[in-house]
């Protein structure tokens, strides 16, 4: 009852400021029911909730009904005691999914263009600050022409891709690392992930990113819109992959001199932080430098 009535909570506060912030739990109370109760109990816990936020307004529903298809698949995976890794790649993938079913039917039903939408909000953006840069002179230089905001508008577009992996992924993340704890203290053995020591990614990606070197090199000013989305999407991505492997790394190597985790955690932060270090990432995946570190140990 208390994770029904939480559940209840985050989908009212979908009407307030709130919003930004409950979205991304909104998924977490449907998962430790349906992963706690048999599929009978689960639709006699959910058919109340959807009824009193229906009498709301029929959107609160559909916005219920979105969040709960992930909630489903993760609990369906903790169900089956699957690896923390493949429920939060399973996740990712539904929520990825969704976004992309909104899209096509967004464009397909109701003529919807990302495109216009997106150059319409920076216009929309700009213009205050244009008009507040008419007066003030040192404002003014800052000031962005209809050129420069299609422009903006046209490299936003063309990262959207990996927004959207993205914000899947830590959709996902944030419920499994919420969820996992939760479940455990009520009786429930999830797994967990590996610890960040043993983090380790094929060697296969260093040819993903050579590729997309090949791509940024060759098509990077090319017409293709398809090629440029691949070029301003692959390699950003690839460097966020090979900062995870650099983490990775960081805390084997503390774990093997037996620093603090202090030491660990500072360090993980200037690799995100600081750019390049994501360097050491690929070192890693290429070359035994995890062994060199236990040979120079001995």
């Amino acid at each position: 009852m208390a994770w029904s009535i939480a559940y209840l909570l985050l989908l009212l506060s979908l009407s307030t400021p709130l919003l930004i912030i409950t979205t991304l739990f909104l998924t977490i109370p449907a998962v430790v029911l349906f992963t706690t109760l048999s599929t009978k109990q689960f639709i006699v816990h959910l058919l109340p909730i959807l009824l009193i936020v229906g009498l709301i307004t029929p959107v609160y529903v559909l916005l219920a009904l979105y969040f709960l298809i992930p909630a489903l698949v993760m609990g369906r995976w903790y169900k089956k005691r699957s690896s923390a890794l493949s429920t939060i790649m399973a996740g990712t993938v539904t929520i990825l999914g969704e976004f992309l079913l909104l899209l096509v039917i967004g464009t397909a039903l109701f003529n919807f263009d990302l495109s216009t939408y997106v150059n319409d909000m920076m216009q929309m953006v700009m213009s205050p600050l244009s008009d507040l840069g008419t007066g003030n002179p040192m404002i003014s230089e800052f000031n962005l022409t209809s050129e420069d905001v299609n422009t903006i508008s046209h490299m936003t577009i063309q990262v959207i891709p990996m927004t959207l992996m993205l914000s899947s992924f830590m959709m996902a993340v944030i419920t499994h690392s919420i969820v996992r704890p939760i479940l455990n203290s009520m009786g429930y053995a999830v797994p967990k992930l590996k610890p960040a020591r043993e983090w380790r990614l094929s060697r296969s990606f260093i040819w993903y990113y050579l590729l997309g070197v090949v791509i940024s090199l060759f098509f990077g000013n090319s017409d293709s819109s398809f090629m440029l989305m691949i070029s301003a999407n692959l390699l950003p991505l690839l460097q966020i992959v090979f900062k995870i492997q650099t983490i990775g790394f960081v805390f084997f190597l503390v774990h093997e001199r037996k620093w603090s985790k202090i030491v660990a955690i500072l360090l993980s932060l200037l690799v995100v932080w600081l750019p390049g270090l994501w360097i050491i990432g690929i070192i890693d995946i290429a070359f035994p430098l995890r062994e060199l570190v236990k040979k120079s140990k001995r």
